[in-house]
């Protein structure tokens, strides 16, 4: 998408529905408020004035640790109107991480919604370049600055910063899947490159939509669900701070009635181990349903439709991409499939040779288009094995069927070969999982006596473990694998855990089960329920 030499993004997603006619509009609701497109004009353009006073300048960087209210679209239009680039950090980390991408970033003030305050003020102690900790929200602590009475200090908004598209506009973290995450740089065109492309174009948003994400705005899927591609049409978006359990989703379904639910895998899963959740009054005016984040498995799709009534349109995208670059067509979901290139994205599958994969084969997918991050801050090796030229390896691997469709295969470093076929862990995760009594499963190599190289799962059941079941139910387990996808596929092992490590965006972490596997301890994984591994 080409845009303007001079452009700042928060003119064009801000301003503009002003200028269109959306003043009186509501733009975000939250759980106690609402806010029009001109109420959030008006106070994004007093943020850059607020900011000065802090002494934050054009290109320095502020950090974001706020659940999903209507002061996360102020702040963040806000600064990037103003010129000053916000860090989008997850609310679920650990002291230690965000002191790590508090430095990182040297970011010059954080702002952090109340309940979050704690961690984050013990993780900025001693960081050098950190000179403001702002509350957002009510009832903080009497010694923090709070943003409202900042903002409401400001009477006069402050004119847009002269940017350029190609400006660094907002910063967020990539999950950090193997190790710790990487500050991802975006330029003023992305946002409106993904809103159009993914959002209007394949996803179909429109102007008389009312958004749901309960993929929250810190990262990449839930920001552009949440703000960037509902703003781009002038549509209406609903927040929720809370953490998104089927009961608070269900919630915020039934009393704001969304046409567009976006989500990931892990929730739609939730949603249908719980009975109680049923279609009557959540879903009256809803007309997509949309997952990304992670592979969905084809059972959840089917078990969705049977339930609600609408496929689950499913997409593929990354936070070194902006948005989505592949996906489900909404009227022609097939799942099992990730579905095809979204327009204004090539694709490609590279080989381990570096060759352009066939059809039919599997190969590294890389992705060219004009969301593509500016690179990894500070992190000159990692930029360069990452984005290639105009391309960017995924780390995804995937097969690719002669009409253009791709089968996602695992990721890079997931993929092992078991008597000489590759195998993929997503592929035998899925099988496990649409047995009715899983409800999520890993997958990793491990070596047998004879030194080969065989599956493994880690398991996590629906209902609670009964004691001595294990050996019966690996058998069940193991019939069914091989039922579903091939002999040569079922895991030789078993672990019964309570839960998965994961990223704070849900994303299981597979080195970890790996390198607790090579340690022969899995009781910090999860507590084992049946006190031994089971294997063939």
């Amino acid at each position: 998408m080409n845009v303007e030499r001079r452009y700042n993004a928060g003119v064009d997603f801000v301003d503009r529905n002003i200028t269109e006619g959306r003043g009186q509009k509501t733009a975000f609701f939250d759980h106690c408020r609402k806010i029009s497109y001109a109420e959030l004009q008006d106070a994004a353009a007093r943020v850059g004035p607020m900011l000065g006073r802090l002494g934050i300048e054009p290109e320095n960087r502020v950090a974001f640790v706020m659940a999903d209210t209507v002061e996360f679209p102020i702040l963040f239009w806000g600064a990037i109107r103003a010129g000053v680039v916000p860090v989008l950090l997850n609310t679920l980390l650990t002291v230690e991480q965000y002191r790590y991408m508090l430095e990182d970033s040297r970011a010059k003030a954080v702002f952090v919604s109340t309940p979050l305050l704690p961690p984050v003020q013990e993780a900025a102690s001693g960081v050098a370049t950190l000179n403001n900790i702002i509350a957002v929200g009510d009832d903080g602590p009497p010694a923090v600055v709070r943003f409202d009475r900042l903002l409401a200090n400001e009477n006069k908004p402050g004119e847009p910063a002269p940017t350029c598209g190609d400006d660094i506009s907002y910063w967020q973290y990539s999950s950090g899947t193997t190790g710790m995450p990487k500050g991802v740089m975006h330029v003023h065109a992305t946002s409106m490159a993904v809103a159009r492309l993914a959002g209007q174009r394949r996803i179909g948003i429109r102007e008389s939509d009312i958004v749901f994400s309960a993929a929250k705005l810190f990262f990449a899927y839930g920001l552009n669900n949440g703000i960037t591609c509902p703003m781009s049409v002038g549509a209406t978006t609903v927040l929720c701070p809370e953490r998104p359990t089927p009961e608070v989703v269900f919630d915020v379904l039934r009393r704001h009635k969304p046409t567009m639910f976006f989500a990931v895998p892990t929730l739609y899963a939730a949603i249908l181990a719980d009975a109680s959740r049923q279609p009557e009054g959540a879903f009256d005016r809803m007309r997509l349903c949309f997952s990304a984040g992670e592979p969905l498995p084809a059972h959840i799709g089917k078990a969705w439709k049977a339930r609600f009534g609408l496929d689950i349109v499913n997409g593929v995208g990354s936070t070194e991409m902006g948005h989505l670059y592949l996906t489900n067509v909404p009227d022609t979901v097939e799942y099992g499939t990730s579905g095809i290139a979204v327009d204004g994205y090539d694709l490609r599958l590279v080989d381990d040779r570096g060759a352009d994969a066939l059809d039919g084969q599997i190969g590294e997918l890389w992705v060219r288009g004009s969301s593509a991050a500016a690179g990894y801050w500070n992190q000159r090796d990692k930029t360069r094995r990452t984005f290639i030229g105009e391309w960017t390896r995924t780390g995804d691997i995937y097969e690719r069927r002669s009409d253009g469709v791709y089968l996602y295969c695992g990721r890079t470093d997931d993929m092992f070969k078991t008597s000489g076929i590759w195998v993929s862990p997503f592929e035998v995760e899925a099988a496990l999982t649409s047995h009715p009594r899983v409800l999520e499963a890993a997958v990793i190599p491990a070596e047998d006596n004879a030194g080969l190289i065989k599956p493994k799962a880690f398991v996590v059941l629906k209902s609670p473990f009964q004691e001595g079941a294990g050996r019966a139910l690996y058998e069940e387990l193991k019939t069914h694998v091989k039922r579903e996808i091939g002999a040569w596929k079922y895991p030789r092992w078993i672990e019964f855990v309570d839960e998965l490590p994961k990223t704070a965006t849900g994303k299981i972490q597979r080195y970890k089960l790996r390198a607790l596997d090579h340690q022969q301890d899995v009781v910090s994984v999860g507590s084992r329920l049946d006190g031994v591994a089971v294997a063939s």
